[in-house]
């Protein structure tokens, strides 16, 4: 009879807390913590991982990420593995997979899938955690439902308020999926239609969130010319409701807006100190990645993007659209700083990796047609990289007490004809590395910190997030002199290094830099809403918060 499951020996621990790095050993017995210290000379163990010049840390917990639409056909999720990311929350910016009212599935596919081509079964977050389980992931999901997916299944894709009746529909479907488990409420206030909503409707569904005990995340309506006032908006919004808030990604985008972040982060600040129970996230690149949709002004996503082909057909209301989008030239929109990342094939598919500008002076259009030529061809279907952030903004966010650390990402492989984001095979491993290790903006401890205990305690994960006796064995065992991201802009398509062994529930998932054969992730539940059947409770670990 051994001892220990699984015993990871002669490391250096960093437990997620904050605290100072020390030296012991780790013992795991089914998917908990049962050792931590120093093991007996004649302990045995079924596996013995020996550590040495590594540091064993907990398992990373991603709190901001888009992969609801994209995991089920990458299960192993080697982007996050090789990270030491354990555990992703999905549903952010208002967009997550349910709920699905039949008749209106189409719009979720266009409107909030990545890529708008997800094969999408159910209806409910049961239905959803049902399908993910199905697909043996390597790593743990956990759950927000998206304000987008409510207002698409209770109101449509109209530009209009929702009315009373339509509200109420949107608590009650919040409601369910609270029942079911999810861990929170997102919006994405500068995205159609979330973005048709004003702030009242917003703090019902986040007077809502707060009476099941949930957290509001959310993206906030703008982050360049009025960062500031989309800030107090999320903070008012908080205040009206109690609800617990998550600003996601902060950062200022255009060169005239940067700088902002300092008020944005002293308005956060002020309103903790007042007792709001709020925080924020960033990812570590000083570029973003989302639709080119996104630049277009509300009224052109009026009824989804059919609608907006058919507007993009009509010159009279083509040239308004484009009128609209030449106003932001050179301020929060950068030609020469959006790349094309991914679309469905097209008149300008080989354009993939290139700019807007590009496409411009090749097709002799000023850079607001040829970004609409771009969405006609391609069914209003355009990822981009947009290089109009600051580094600067990215290092004062980062070393805020309250950010966490978020990777915004949804590519789980390099299997993808695109030109992605390097933020879903780096994030972890760049901050680690270079804003740690090598820029010294960051401790260790503190680095660690920001991607386990902060976002587990922001989400309300109980048993995660820290090394103790006790906790869910999540681990993450990385050389702190080479773990490194090699993703880049220009080659993105790349796996993070120095992660050395990866533990998921307590089965080995990486060892030695090598995969296993185990794929032990589960979709994580804030609560169930029934046992799995009649009388007999829970296995342990999968419903993982109290």
């Amino acid at each position: 009879m051994y001892e220990f499951d699984v015993l990871a020996v002669g490391g250096t621990v960093i437990d997620g807390t904050g605290g100072p790095a020390r030296r012991a050993d780790v013992g795991i017995r089914g998917d908990r913590i049962v050792l931590l210290g120093r093991a007996a000379p004649n302990a045995t163990a079924r596996e013995v991982f020996d550590c040495t010049g590594h540091v064993l840390a907990p398992g990373f917990i991603d709190l901001h990420s888009h992969a609801d639409f994209t995991g089920r056909d990458a299960p192993l999720a080697e982007a996050c593995i090789r990270q030491g990311v354990t555990t992703i929350v999905t549903g952010n910016c208002g967009s997550s997979p349910f709920p699905i009212i039949p008749e209106r599935r189409h719009a979720i596919d266009t409107t909030l899938a990545r890529g708008g081509s997800a094969d999408m079964p159910w209806e409910d977050f049961d239905g959803f955690a049902h399908a993910v389980e199905q697909a043996e992931p390597c790593v743990n999901l956990a759950a927000l439902v998206g304000h987008s997916a409510l207002r698409i299944a209770a109101v449509g894709t109209e530009l209009r308020p929702a009315t009373a009746d339509e509200t109420a529909h949107m608590c009650e479907l919040l409601a369910r999926a609270a029942e079911q488990g999810v861990f929170g409420l997102s919006t994405g206030l500068i995205y159609a239609p979330g973005s048709f909503a004003g702030t009242d409707e917003v703090v019902a569904l986040a007077t809502e969130a707060r009476r099941a005990g949930l957290l509001y995340s959310t993206h906030i309506r703008d982050e360049g010319d009025h960062l500031v006032e989309a800030v107090t908006e999320a903070l008012d919004t908080a205040r009206r409701s109690g609800v617990r808030l998550q600003v996601s990604h902060l950062k200022a985008m255009g060169p005239a807006n940067h700088g902002k972040v300092h008020e944005a982060l002293a308005l956060i600040e002020s309103a903790a100190v007042e007792g709001l129970d709020v925080a924020c996230d960033v990812y570590p690149y000083a570029a973003s990645s989302t639709r080119l949709t996104s630049r277009l002004p509300d009224w052109a996503l009026d009824g989804g993007l059919n609608a907006l082909l058919a507007r993009l057909d009509n010159p009279k209301t083509r040239e308004a659209i484009a009128a609209e989008l030449r106003a932001k030239t050179g301020h929060t929109f950068l030609p020469e700083g959006t790349v094309i990342a991914a679309m469905p094939p097209g008149r300008y598919s080989s354009w993939v990796g290139s700019t807007v500008q590009d496409i411009a002076v090749a097709t002799g259009r000023d850079p607001a047609e040829a970004s609409l030529d771009v969405l006609r061809a391609h069914q209003a279907q355009v990822w981009i990289v947009n290089h109009a952030m600051s580094e600067a903004d990215v290092v004062t966010v980062l070393r805020h007490p309250l950010s966490a650390v978020v990777s915004d990402g949804w590519e789980l492989d390099t299997a993808t004809d695109g030109h992605p984001h390097p933020r879903h095979f780096g994030t972890f491993a760049r901050v680690l590395a270079r804003y740690t290790r090598d820029c010294q903006i960051l401790t260790l401890e503190d680095a660690i910190r920001k991607m386990s205990a902060l976002p587990a305690a922001r989400l309300g994960l109980t048993d995660r997030g820290t090394l103790s006796e006790g906790m869910v064995a999540d681990l993450a065992v990385f050389d702190p002199k080479t773990v490194s991201d090699t993703a880049t802009y220009d080659a993105p398509l790349a796996y993070a290094q120095g992660v050395r062994h990866v533990l998921v529930n307590g089965r080995p998932v990486l060892r030695d830099g090598t995969y296993t054969t185990h794929r032990p992730g589960t979709v994580l539940r804030k609560r169930p809403a029934r046992p799995p059947w009649p009388g007999v409770p829970p296995a342990p670990g999968r419903y993982a918060a109290g």
